[in-house]
């Protein structure tokens, strides 16, 4: 017989000496468990749902850039949280994503268990695919719970990816523009 989550958050309530039943934690099993559910939901969630038709045939072949798209997610070591900034650029070959896209594409990757390392892999990869773009450039710099609350406790780390596909993995000079544009202040 399997349990359902708020089952399982009351068991793991009296498994570390607490009382499920006192005041503070009565409504906590439920409350837990919808917020697993939209911590989770992009495992319900496709990608191609997200971006629908918003997705415009446009004569552009230079590079569009989202910066500082903010990211949050689940580990999937600890299940603890993750977060910080994606930037994003693209050098389109005559299709544009609609920019709420973008952001909307960050969350349904990263609303799963993840490692950054993947979840920075996966959005590159859908947008290069999508629009046959040209190259892709993604870059995750992001604070993992993890090492700052437990383990080694390291609380101004900060890790950072980047995934580069066609051109931004080829040529030096559109990396280099793609990475000096996101830096700026």
């Amino acid at each position: 017989m399997s349990m359902n989550t708020e089952e399982l958050i009351r068991q793991l309530l009296i498994n570390v000496g607490e009382d499920p039943d006192r005041e503070g934690l009565a409504k906590t099993p439920e409350r837990v468990a919808k917020s697993y559910e939209f911590l989770l939901s992009g495992y319900n969630i496709e990608p191609e749902d997200v971006v629908g038709d918003a997705i415009f045939h446009e004569e552009c072949n230079h590079m569009i850039i989202i910066r500082d798209i903010e990211v949050y997610s689940l580990c999937e070591h600890h299940m603890l949280p993750f977060y910080g900034r994606c930037h994003i650029g693209y050098i389109p070959r005559e299709k544009v994503f609609g920019v709420s896209k973008m952001a909307r594409l960050v969350d349904c990757f990263a609303r799963r268990l993840q490692i950054q390392e993947r979840l920075t892999q996966q959005i590159a990869t859908f947008i290069k695919e999508r629009v046959n773009a040209e190259g892709v450039g993604v870059v995750m710099e992001c604070h993992h719970l993890c090492m700052m609350m437990r383990g080694v406790e390291k609380q101004n780390s900060c890790m950072v990816t980047s995934a580069m596909k066609g051109t931004f993995l080829q040529s030096a000079a559109t990396r280099n523009e793609f990475l000096k544009l996101i830096h700026r202040a």
